[in-house]
Parts: C-alpha cells; structure tokens; sequence
C-alpha cells in the first residue's frame, strides 16, 4: 500500500513539474504575463516556477489573452516542443509493461490522468489490456500515439466513450 502511494505521488509530481515548465511558456505566447515580464532572461527551474506563480496567482496573463496586454497575443498558435510526458524517466514503459499484464500502478495513473473514474478503472484495465497490441502498435510508438489509439479504444467501448472525448 505505502509503495503504491508513494508511486502514484513520484508519477504525479513528474507531471505536476513538466506541466508548470510548459505553462510558463504556453498560452498567449512567449513572455505572457508579468510573471515572464519580471523574470525575463532568467534560466532555470526556480525562474520558471516563480513566473508561471506570478502569472497564475494575479490572473494578470488571463487579463493579457483577454484584453492584448501583458505581452499576450491569444492569435499565437498553441504548441508543446517538449518530449512526451509519457517519455519521461520511462513511463512509457511501465505503462506498456503494466497494460501487458492488465493491471499495475502505472496502467492506474494513466488511467487517472486520462480522468478515468476509481469505479471504471478496472474496465479499463481490461478493455487496454484486450487492445494492447493495438495501442501499442510498433515496439517505438511514441506517448503521443499511444494516447490517441487509448482514446480510439476507449471511444469504442460504451463504459469508456465518455472519458474519450477530449475538451473542445
């Protein structure tokens, strides 16, 4: 039980990080927001962090999009250039790994990330662990092929469907 805990937290607080660094730069452009406005040039994590805070905090980059201040242009199309979250320290694998089997704590984070509900978690387990060849189509699918053959998958299932579609 402690080992599961801790797993699901260690799995969490990746995500939780890479989302925040995207967020720095995502929305309205680079250098949307005073948060970037007061730590422009700065490098690192703790600069990151700080600005992504700052913007967050105020709702000064929301102010920014919305009114085409702050150094936002909400014309700026939306991109992630990082690698795949599912890439990172081999989640990938253990999800693959743990989808193989049918169950697993990784097969359960994603799962809780994909906004799968506790009572449906099992369902899914089975339903991805029936298709897995299909999700995991090439021994060098990419996170991002393997989310949208899940959402394939799960569009299909009549349990699942409602946790496939993605926000418009």
């Amino acid at each position: 039980m402690k080992n599961t805990l801790i797993g699901k937290a260690v799995i969490f607080g990746l995500l939780s990080t890479a989302s925040v660094l995207v967020q720095a730069e995502s929305a309205g452009g680079k250098g949307c927001g005073w948060g970037n406005m007061v730590f422009e040039g700065q490098r690192g994590l703790v600069p990151h962090l700080l600005a992504t805070t700052t913007n967050g905090t105020s709702g000064n980059a929301t102010f920014g999009l919305t009114s085409g201040t702050n150094g936002c242009d909400s014309s700026v199309r939306l991109g992630y250039g990082g690698r795949s979250l599912f890439a990172m320290n081999g989640m990938l694998d253990n999800i693959a790994e743990d989808m193989a089997q049918g169950q697993g704590e990784a097969l359960d984070a994603y799962a809780t990330l994909l906004g799968v509900e506790q009572a449906d978690r099992a369902h899914f387990a089975k339903v991805t662990h029936e298709h897995f060849s299909t999700i995991f189509a090439s021994p060098d699918a990419t996170g991002e092929q393997v989310l949208a053959a899940t959402l394939d998958v799960m569009s299909r299932d009549q349990q699942l469907a409602r946790y496939a579609k993605l926000p418009s």
